[in-house]
């Protein structure tokens, strides 16, 4: 059973203390990433996408739909870690979309991310993404999980 501290915090049994350290939702319009996409090409790609990432992108018939499920992923993951001191710091490519084992979308952490997350939690980030003909959108929830407090 999960109980629900005054700090707010969510207990399950004596074990494990989870807490939000943030939400963050973010949508992007999909004819702008077209239009940038025709503009700069590999080179929007290589700034905002790891490699992996690219790959599926460019290998879908319409990459600008995916890419900008992608941008509103990092953009929404980004606003959840503000909660995280030095969090300003976090780059495009820190920030990675994956499928996780079901094929649902995950968000795995890089560089000062993953730095920040583990020495701030442990984190993780879990992920929505939905899009439209029109427009991509993505929430994430930053989660902390540890031990519980013995006073919970």
């Amino acid at each position: 059973m999960a109980t629900v501290g005054l700090n707010g915090r969510v207990s399950h049994g004596e074990r494990e203390t989870v807490s939000v350290v943030g939400v963050g939702i973010d949508l992007v319009d999909i004819a702008r990433m077209e239009a940038m996409l025709a503009r700069l090409g590999d080179r929007l790609l290589a700034r905002l996408l790891t490699d992996r990432e690219r790959a599926y992108v460019v290998a879908k018939y319409s990459p600008a739909r995916h890419l900008a499920a992608r941008v509103a992923a990092k953009e929404a993951t980004y606003k959840a870690l503000q909660g995280l001191l030095g969090s300003r710091g976090i780059g495009w490519r820190e920030m990675e979309v994956v499928p996780d084992g079901a094929g649902r979308p995950a968000m795995v952490l890089h560089g000062l991310a993953a730095r920040l997350a583990a020495e701030q939690g442990p984190l993780v980030v879990h992920l929505s993404l939905s899009h439209s003909d029109r427009t991509a959108g993505a929430v994430a929830v930053a989660e902390r999980r540890g031990a519980a407090d013995p006073g919970d």
